[in-house]
């Protein structure tokens, strides 16, 4: 196994998540029956997050933009593998790819507010820390 792999293997097993409902959110959702809930909203977003792979390049872009070579590199992942979970990622929202040359250079949407061990959703935080 390669050294790259058994990193991506080691933040695994040390992945600790904390949600938290934001306050805003549930108001949000009680004060317009017609639009889609906000708690509907948030699901969707961790449906996109809810696969380790995808959370490991979400922990990857924390630290800045990375061209997917980079990430590549990081994950030890087939390269179409990795186009895949970054394809969702965009799909959802939570990353996006911008051009630079004939590479892609990918960071964290606009909308995500990294607090310095994770981020922002909008409807729920994510935080990335050491499990106890």
């Amino acid at each position: 196994m390669s050294a790259a792999r058994a990193e991506h293997w080691n933040f695994r097993a040390r992945l600790c998540i904390l949600l938290h409902m934001n306050e805003s959110s549930s108001e949000e959702q009680s004060s317009s029956p017609g639009r889609r809930g906000s708690a509907e909203d948030c699901a969707d977003k961790l449906k996109v997050l809810g696969e380790p792979t995808r959370l490991s390049v979400v922990e990857l872009l924390m630290r800045g933009p990375l061209h997917v070579s980079e990430m590549n590199a990081a994950l030890g992942l087939e390269q179409s593998l990795l186009s895949h979970h970054l394809r969702v990622l965009r799909d959802g929202g939570i990353v996006e790819g911008v051009r630079d040359g004939k590479a892609v250079l990918y960071r964290l949407a606009p909308g995500l507010k990294l607090d310095g061990i994770g981020i922002d959703l909008g409807c729920c935080k994510l935080s990335f820390g050491e499990s106890s």
